[in-house]
């Protein structure tokens, strides 16, 4: 295959025109058409997308899981009473337990498709709903997001290769409140580039949680995940953010995981947010996809992410979606 015209689809598999996607960037040298690409893998395609499944109507609905459209964001996510912060933890401690499921299933020749149906069976095992289902249209109950795909990949047909490297996101709803975590995890062995960017990927997230503090300003987390990165060589993707979270999804503040002065909200005892550094090793810079969910690297470089969501403590921070220990570690 050669360079395509400007009004045919690009190479990357985006399903753009090549005109709207990639030509800039191979004018300019960031990235190169087959043939002349420097990246020796093969970019990630797009499958066939299945059927919206469906959740029973014993489960308790977000207020988007009919219409799809999420309220308003609200200003403050501080949990006001000790029965809310309960139910936090009890949606964060069934958004782990699904996505440790998941993660099990995690091999090569298993399709996303699959994964997400797993995904959706055991948050309804669970007695709650899967997040992502419907959210601003979303087409499944979780994000796979696969080698250069930084976010929001949506499940497919397409099966999982030895040697990719595959972020789930899982997000739940139960009594009322979200809980939501993600981690990168290998498909059999994977490259030194691979397996690095994904170790270091977890140690921003680390260091990240141990920034957390009643009194600090939120950009405190942004600097140290985003001084990790740099030393390393790699770049924080500053298109999408760690955000508060409860009875909303998605509602503010949002927690910029680079330095941003101006996110300078202070932390208080009781705010619930999560953080989830996306690390890329070579440009920051995001395109998206025609489905206008799926965002990828702008020059097809890997891009690895791990999230848990957080309850500032007096002490500091409480992770209400399980331990630190991920998975990619585990013998």
């Amino acid at each position: 295959m050669g360079v395509p015209k400007r009004n045919e689809p690009c190479w990357c598999n985006s399903g753009r025109k090549y005109k709207k996607c990639h030509l800039r960037s191979d004018q300019d040298g960031i990235t190169s058409p087959p043939g002349q690409r420097k990246i020796s893998r093969a970019t990630v395609f797009a499958g066939t997308v299945s059927p919206r499944r469906s959740v029973p109507e014993n489960i308790l609905f977000p207020e988007y899981a009919i219409s799809g459209i999420p309220e308003g964001q609200r200003r403050f996510c501080k949990k006001e009473t000790e029965e809310e912060i309960a139910k936090m933890r009890r949606a964060g401690r069934a958004a782990r337990e699904v996505l440790d499921v998941v993660l099990a299933a995690v091999r090569p020749g298993i399709t996303t498709d699959a994964l997400d149906e797993i995904a959706h069976m055991e948050a309804i095992a669970r007695g709650a709903y899967p997040s992502p289902l419907n959210y601003m249209g979303f087409p499944k109950s979780l994000c796979t997001s696969v080698n250069e795909v930084v976010v929001h990949g949506i499940p497919d047909s397409r099966e999982l290769q030895k040697g990719d490297i595959v972020n789930c996101d899982v997000t739940v709803y139960l009594d009322g409140m979200h809980g939501d975590c993600s981690e990168t995890v290998f498909v059999g062995e994977v490259s030194k580039d691979a397996a690095d960017l994904v170790k270091v990927t977890w140690e921003c997230l680390v260091k990240g949680i141990e920034a957390v503090c009643p009194g600090r300003p939120l950009n405190e987390i942004g600097r140290v995940i985003e001084k990790h990165a740099v030393r390393h060589g790699y770049s924080v993707v500053r298109e999408f953010t760690g955000h508060g979270i409860g009875k909303t999804f998605h509602m503010a503040p949002y927690v910029a995981h680079f330095y941003d002065e101006t996110n300078d909200e202070i932390m208080v005892e009781g705010m619930t947010f999560t953080i989830e550094p996306m690390i890329n090793r070579g440009s920051p810079n995001c395109r998206m996809w025609a489905d206008n969910w799926t965002a990828v690297t702008a020059d097809l470089e890997l891009s690895a992410q791990f999230e848990h969501t957080i309850l500032v403590t007096g002490g500091g921070a409480e992770i209400l979606t399980g331990n630190l220990e991920p998975w990619f570690l585990k013998p």
